[in-house]
């Protein structure tokens, strides 16, 4: 294994982590209760699936 396919990911992770660092502080920060802001941290994690389901959805297809 090269140098080159060991670090691919590497960037698109950090885009990931810094997404699920600010979608947890918007969805918590939101939240009225404790299971809202746990609800909250768990949409955080999938926030991915939603913006392609909103673009798509967008995009009429």
């Amino acid at each position: 294994m090269t140098d080159k396919t060991k670090h691919a990911g590497h960037a698109s992770n950090a885009v990931y982590g810094l997404g699920l660092i600010g979608a947890a502080v918007y969805y918590i920060s939101h939240a009225a209760g404790f299971w809202a802001g746990v609800l909250g941290f768990l949409k955080a994690i999938v926030w991915p699936a939603f913006l392609v389901y909103e673009a798509l959805k967008y995009l009429g297809m």
